[in-house]
């Protein structure tokens, strides 16, 4: 798509913070960081951006997108808090969570954003520089990652600009995140759903709701409507093939490592990653999407991927690869 649009980039700072808020109060698409991935903001009431948005991504406008505000008292304009997603909100943001809720009455947030379901997802940003620019706008922002649909999720704003530059207005660099995978999202229904593992591991929310998440509907993440973000079962995929629970690697195959796995024949590995030589999770998931992207560069024949520990973290490293083995949409 050549529009023929100028994207600047400006490091993060309060003048950029203003620059960001006239953009996203003019309709415009602003890039910026967050704790777990770059996101891409447009005002969440404008049907207009949101549009443009969908556009710049090439994202299926049946895939609900994420407001983010600055508290919990802006979230509370938008949708309808049960006790457990009060206690989840009041333990959990501003960070790496996300509550699907149903809207309020008055939900100032788009229908094309919403995808037309009567919920919202909603979250708190714990990123200084991102909240600042929600801050500063003084509304709700939708901010899905800033990357093409489907593609592997930026970490850096190097990464955005390689996906998105001449399709967007701007970028704001604020360096490398600090998480490196979405946010966890949980759907407040009767009883909370894991709809999406992410940033913020099953078992903290589980200790503050004082019993397990339920698992999501059958149908939540067919190729149909998704209930919430992040679901179709292509996504996060580099154009290189993705093999995982790799125990050898094959002539002509980048391997992704973790810690101290043995993998036979990794001599034959074009390029040798390893996501956390100590076998740190918390490591591995910052480093993921970046090193996806860097051996998404050097034309293997695959990517092998080494077995990850479901425990903790491991739970959303291991969404995001099983969902990069898809491949592309």
């Amino acid at each position: 798509m050549d529009t023929g649009l100028k994207t600047h980039v400006l490091p993060a700072g309060a003048a950029a913070t203003a620059t960001a808020a006239g953009v996203l109060a003019e309709g415009g698409l602003v890039a910026f960081p967050t704790e777990t991935v770059y996101g891409l903001g447009a005002d969440a009431g404008n049907a207009g951006a949101i549009a443009r948005l969908y556009e710049a991504k090439g994202r299926p406008a049946f895939n609900p997108l994420i407001a983010h505000v600055a508290d919990l008292a802006a979230a509370r304009r938008i949708a309808l808090f049960d006790g457990q997603a009060l206690r989840l909100a009041e333990a959990f943001w501003p960070g790496p969570l996300t509550l699907v809720l149903p809207k309020a009455l008055s939900c100032p947030v788009a229908e094309l954003a919403t995808a037309g379901l009567d919920t919202v997802a909603i979250r708190v940003p714990a990123h200084k520089v991102a909240r600042d620019i929600i801050k500063t706008f003084g509304g709700a922002v939708v901010a899905p990652s800033a990357n093409l649909s489907g593609h592997v999720s930026p970490t850096t704003a190097e990464h955005v600009s390689g996906d998105l530059a001449g399709r967007i207005d701007l970028i704001i660099d604020g360096g490398p995140v600090e998480v490196g995978v979405e946010s966890t999202i949980v759907g407040c229904f009767s009883d909370p759903v894991l709809l999406r593992p992410g940033g913020l591991t099953r078992e903290e929310i589980e200790r503050v709701l004082g019993h397990p998440l339920q698992s999501p509907p059958q149908d939540a993440e067919s190729e149909g409507q998704p209930v919430a973000p992040g679901m179709l079962a292509s996504h996060y995929a580099p154009r290189t093939p993705v093999r995982l629970n790799a125990s050898d690697v094959h002539v002509g195959e980048a391997l992704l490592a973790f810690g101290r796995s043995k993998v036979a024949r990794s001599e034959c590995a074009s390029v040798v990653m390893n996501l956390s030589e100590s076998g740190d999770l918390a490591e591995a998931a910052a480093n993921l999407f970046g090193y996806l992207r860097t051996l998404d560069k050097r034309n293997a024949d695959a990517i092998a991927v080494v077995p990850i520990p479901e425990d903790g973290l491991g739970e959303a490293i291991n969404d995001r690869l099983r969902r990069a083995a898809v491949g592309r949409s």
